[in-house]
């Protein structure tokens, strides 16, 4: 086992890898094991439930079978996510559409549901730069969402998210249409980095717009990197050290090339050109329907969720396990 032999530490950042990977290994048959306990429990229960009669240990015995069921689907869904980044954490892009003050509320909105679903899942949530609007909501903010398989459950939630209600901004209280785009990258492991011909980048620094205290306001710690040839624009606020935010935005950078590379179906990154980067994003793939009834519907797959208040709070796993269902097919 290559932990126990005695230059392990030699080479730090691949014993930090490879100490990573035996931990998510470790957790994994650890989490096995005790399913398999669990499923032979609820046998043995299920058993003196039939023989006693008992109606209350039934009840019981149906609530863990569906807790059990529930495990069961989403380590099914993990096999799915065998892609090459599915494992990485993700870097989640929210931008406001169109719709004015209330599709800048709906950008927020969006960013506090999958803030809920990320806390919920067990990830971490950190906040790379945000942008806020005038009025109200946000323009826009980028988060990294740091867990094993964020990028693989989130990359579901690709596209044009749609809002329809009775705008609290309008006074004559008329609905209103709003939209707002999720872009979804996975973030690069040291393995999976990318090389970028520093005469391709220009780099400016300016001083944060967001919160942070005066310290913030008076250094120019922001840094704003563009990729010339393909005009792609990244920037990073988050931390008081231009050196970080630097390091950041470039993670961001790199991670938005080799989605890009991707989609564009290119060899190299140096194959990608301006007019590759407004490739679009296509009709909305989700409407969430305040009035004049609740419905939250994935235009994808058909799944739906009366229950709007629940999705708003971050229970969307529904429609991210039935879009990558439909896409292992």
């Amino acid at each position: 086992m290559e932990m126990q032999e005695p230059d392990f530490w030699t080479n730090a950042e691949k014993a930090q890898e490879i100490s990573s990977e035996e931990k998510s290994l470790s957790g994994k048959l650890e989490m096995y094991t005790k399913l398999n306990e669990r499923i032979d429990d609820a046998k043995i229960l299920a058993d003196i439930t039939i023989e006693d009669g008992d109606e209350a240990s039934s009840k019981e015995i149906v609530s863990e079978v569906r807790d059990i069921e529930s495990i069961i689907e989403k380590l099914k869904i993990e096999i799915l996510l065998s892609g090459e980044y599915d494992k990485n954490n993700a870097i989640l892009n929210l931008h406001v559409g169109v719709g004015g003050t209330d599709a800048q509320d709906w950008t927020e909105m969006l960013l506090r549901m999958y803030t809920r679903w990320a806390e919920k899942s067990g990830y971490k949530v950190e906040t790379l730069d945000i942008l806020p609007a005038d009025d109200a909501g946000i323009k826009s903010v980028s988060l990294r969402i740091i867990g094993e398989f964020a990028y693989g459950y989130l990359k579901a939630e690709k596209g044009i998210h749609r809002l329809v209600r009775i705008s609290p901004f309008n006074a004559n209280g008329k609905r209103q249409t709003s939209f707002a785009s999720v872009e979804v990258l996975p973030e690069l492991t040291k393995n999976q980095d990318i090389d970028i011909r520093p005469d391709d980048l220009r780099v400016d620094t300016y001083r944060s717009s967001g919160a942070g205290g005066q310290h913030v306001n008076k250094t120019e710690s922001a840094v704003r990197i563009t990729h010339i040839p393909t005009g792609i624009v990244v920037q990073c606020q988050n931390e008081r050290s231009q050196h970080y935010n630097r390091e950041t935005a470039m993670l961001m950078l790199k991670s938005k090339l080799v989605e890009l590379k991707e989609r564009a179906h290119k060899e190299k990154i140096e194959d990608l050109t301006g007019e590759l980067k407004d490739m679009g994003w296509g009709s909305q793939i989700r409407s969430y329907v305040f009035h004049p009834y609740t419905l939250v519907k994935d235009h994808r797959t058909g799944a739906e969720n009366g229950n709007v208040t629940s999705v708003m709070d971050g229970n969307i796993d529904n429609f991210i396990i039935a879009y990558l269902k439909q896409q292992a097919k």
